[in-house]
C-alpha cells in the first residue's frame, strides 16, 4: 500500500470542450477506463475479471518502480531527487514484480492498453525536456530488463512491446509542464497519446504538436452537483477528506455511481462525446469507487452501441467519427 501526496501547489491544465457538431448520432458511445500506478497484484486480477465479463478494455497507466526490486531501487534516481526515492516506493520482493509481470504480459495478450504513468510518481510540472526524458528513459530501460532482473525467462514479444506497444502517458498529479517540454519529450520517446489534462465536461481530444490529448473530464456530483474530476482520488477527497471511512462506504458508492452513470447518459442520448473515467490500484473508503465502477461497466458495456475501450483503441475511432463528420459537412 502506498499513500498519493498531492502538491497544495498543484495546477491543472483545463481544455474546453469542442463544441457539438449538427450530425447524426454516432453508432457507438465510447467509455474509457484507465488505471493509474497499476501495482496491487490482486487488483490487477480484479480489473481484468472485470474487463472480462463485461468485453471491455481498459488502459493501465503502469509505475516502473513497482518493477524494481532492492538492487534496482538504490540505482533509481529521478530529475531533481535523492536516489533511491519514490513517493510511491518499489516493489517488495521479486516475487511479487514476478506475479506483476504475469499481469502485465496477460493484459497485454487480452487487448488492454499498458501504458505510462513514469516511475517515482513525482510532480513534474516544473521539469524541463531534458528531465522528463530522463524519466521515460528510464521507464523503458527497467521494463526491458524486467523479467531477466528477477531471473524470469521472458516472452517472446514482450521486448517489441516496451519497444513499440507502449503509445500512451498520464503524468503523476495530472500535473503537466507549460508550454511543449513535456510534449518534445514525449514525441522523442515515441508516445503518441497523452491523457493527462482535465477538461470542463466530457471533450474529444486535442491535437498538439503530433501528440494526441486527453482530458478526464469534470462531472456533477452530489446533492449540489458540484463538479468534480472523473477520478476515484477526487472523489476521496470529496466524500471523506482524503480519511479512510468504510462505515459510509455504500453511500459513497451510490454517489459514484450516480455520478459516473449520469454522466453517461448525458452523453449517450446527446452528442457521445467520449466518457473518460480515471481510477487508482487502490479502493479507497472500503472500495466504493470500484465498486460504482463495477456497476457501471456491467451495466453498459454490454450494449451493443457502447463501445468500453482503451485509449489506443478509441484514437482510431474518433478519428473515423472526425472523417465522417467532414464528409457530411462538405456534402460527400
Amino acid at each position: 500500500m502506498f499513500r498519493f501526496i498531492f502538491p497544495a501547489c498543484l495546477v491543472f491544465s483545463f481544455v474546453a470542450p469542442l463544441p457539438a457538431q449538427a450530425v447524426d448520432q454516432p453508432p457507438k458511445q465510447l467509455v474509457i477506463v484507465s488505471f493509474d500506478g497499476a501495482h496491487d497484484n490482486a487488483l490487477w486480477h480484479k480489473s481484468r475479471q472485470m474487463a472480462a465479463r463485461n468485453g471491455a478494455h481498459f488502459t493501465y497507466f503502469l509505475s516502473c518502480t513497482f518493477l524494481m526490486n532492492q538492487a534496482a531501487k538504490k540505482a533509481y534516481q529521478a530529475p531533481h531527487q535523492k536516489r533511491g526515492k519514490s513517493n510511491v516506493g518499489f516493489a517488495q520482493s521479486d516475487d511479487e514484480i514476478r506475479e506483476r509481470l504475469g499481469n502485465i504480459w496477460h493484459a497485454h495478450l487480452e487487448g488492454h492498453d499498458i501504458s505510462s504513468h513514469a516511475c517515482g510518481h513525482f510532480d513534474g510540472r516544473k521539469w524541463s525536456e531534458a528531465d522528463w526524458s530522463t524519466e521515460y528513459t528510464t521507464f523503458k530501460a527497467t521494463l526491458k530488463k524486467a523479467w531477466k532482473s528477477v531471473d524470469l525467462e521472458e516472452p517472446r514479444g514482450w521486448q517489441d512491446l516496451v519497444e513499440h506497444g507502449i503509445k500512451g502517458f498520464r503524468a503523476p498529479y495530472l500535473s503537466v509542464t507549460a508550454g511543449g517540454d513535456m510534449i518534445a519529450a514525449q514525441k522523442k520517446a515515441g508516445f503518441t497519446y497523452d491523457a493527462s489534462l482535465v477538461t470542463k465536461g466530457p471533450a474529444t481530444p486535442v491535437v498538439e504538436d503530433g501528440i494526441v490529448r486527453f482530458g478526464l473530464p469534470l462531472i456533477p456530483e452530489g446533492p449540489n452537483a458540484k463538479p468534480v474530476i472523473a477520478m476515484d482520488y477526487n472523489l476521496f477527497i470529496r466524500h471523506s477528506k482524503g480519511e479512510e471511512d468504510k462505515t459510509d462506504s455504500k453511500v459513497f458508492e451510490d454517489r459514484a455511481y450516480t455520478a459516473f452513470k449520469e454522466a453517461f447518459d448525458k452523453q449517450y442520448a446527446g452528442d457521445r462525446i467520449p466518457l473518460q473515467l480515471g481510477f487508482h490500484f487502490v479502493e479507497m473508503n472500503g472500495g466504493a469507487y470500484w465498486r460504482a465502477l463495477d456497476r457501471l461497466v456491467s451495466d453498459v458495456c454490454r450494449r451493443t452501441d457502447v463501445a468500453c475501450v482503451s485509449y489506443a483503441e478509441a484514437i482510431p475511432m474518433i478519428e473515423a467519427r472526425a472523417k465522417l463528420r467532414q464528409q457530411e459537412t462538405s456534402g460527400l
